[in-house]
């Protein structure tokens, strides 16, 4: 579907679908925004399945770029790490399974004599893609492979060479799916935010399809407006290191703060905008569900009104800090005046 005609599509949508509308320049048009094609403005029941399930807090699935490999040895390394040497057993785009020690070399033989046969790549372009498709704990972890196989085969299938391998040592059940960059049609594979929109929502209805709620929302959906940190980020907080990050987000802070700078900046108040009008818009859907009369409306409208009540506040980093330190210089003023008063006394009594 053309950039332009989905535009056309989500311009007729119901106002419900914009609170889970995700910001990229071409979304793809989901079931749950198709309108009704006699009366617009209708609410489907693609689209109250779709609330039901946020409200619902229905699991999110997560899709991940965690990185591309750039040469032979890179990407050897990576299937060594995927099929933990050999010991997990790997499936391909055909369907083969790839196990052990002879199977991870055949893997890689067959890779790497198609990245020395790419006479098209340029000397730091991709060889893969590596993608890690994953779900909260106490997910059916045969459920989530199987939906991977799906997702795969209807995302990559029919252009691209691929290999999944599954994890079960960790609490979340996720899958590494590797895709070679290089397709059949001669195009290389360079994924962008809105296609990582797309995957989510797609792998979340493969796994609907298997009987596993889940959901793709974008965060402000949720009533989240901050981006999740980068995992080496939250692994060095664990280790009790500051990140550089912390360390530029800190300063900027001291220095607005310092400079007598405390208000929100423009894309913070945009941001407290958005979510207001997401929070109206859920607010006017259950005015709208109780108008109907029906309990099953009512009830969601109830749940629907919970779950405006539970959204945080839309808080950014930036503004969390601010609010730490306004806190910090708060409980320093107090703790400084009981000992300014004991001098002031003790001084009175010296004078005495």
């Amino acid at each position: 579907m053309s950039g332009k005609r989905a535009q056309e599509l989500l311009d007729d949508l119901p106002p419900i679908s914009y609170v889970w509308r995700t910001p990229v320049r071409r979304p793809r048009v989901s079931e749950a925004d198709i309108p009704d094609p006699i009366a617009p403005q209708r609410v489907t029941p693609a689209m109250r399945a779709r609330l039901e399930r946020i409200v619902g807090r229905a699991p999110e699935v997560m899709v991940k770029i965690t990185g591309r490999t750039k040469d032979a040895g890179h990407l050897k390394s990576h299937l060594e790490y995927i099929m933990r040497n050999g010991e997990l057993t790997a499936e391909t785009e055909q369907g083969s399974l790839m196990q052990g020690r002879e199977g991870l070399k055949d893997l890689q033989a067959r890779w790497t004599e198609d990245t020395m046969l790419d006479d098209k790549r340029r000397r730091d372009g991709t060889v893969s893609v590596n993608i890690i498709l994953s779900m909260p704990p106490g997910t059916d972890p045969i459920a989530v492979k199987d939906a991977v196989r799906a997702f795969a085969i209807e995302t990559f299938g029919t252009n691209h060479d691929y290999v999944f391998v599954q994890h079960l040592d960790d609490k979340h059940p996720h899958v590494h799916l590797t895709v070679r960059s290089q397709g059949y049609d001669g195009k290389r594979l360079n994924p962008r935010k809105a296609d990582l929109a797309t995957w989510r929502e797609r792998f979340a209805g493969e796994l609907r399809l298997r009987g596993v709620a889940a959901e793709a929302t974008p965060r402000r959906t949720r009533g989240k407006v901050r981006k999740y940190d980068k995992g080496t980020v939250v692994a060095l907080r664990r280790r009790g290191v500051v990140p550089e990050t912390d360390k530029g987000a800190r300063a900027d802070v001291v220095r607005s703060a310092t400079a007598g700078v405390s208000g929100p900046r423009l894309w913070e108040a945009k941001a407290r905008e958005r979510q207001a009008k997401i929070r109206d818009q859920y607010l006017d859907h259950a005015k709208d569900l109780e108008r109907t009369g029906k309990g099953s409306d009512r009830a969601l409208a109830k749940k629907v009104r919970e779950f405006v009540a539970k959204m945080p506040d839309p808080e950014t980093r930036r503004e969390q800090l601010m609010r730490e330190l306004a806190s910090a210089a708060q409980r320093t003023r107090i703790d400084r005046k009981p000992n300014i008063d004991r001098q002031a006394q003790n001084s009175g009594k010296k004078i005495r």
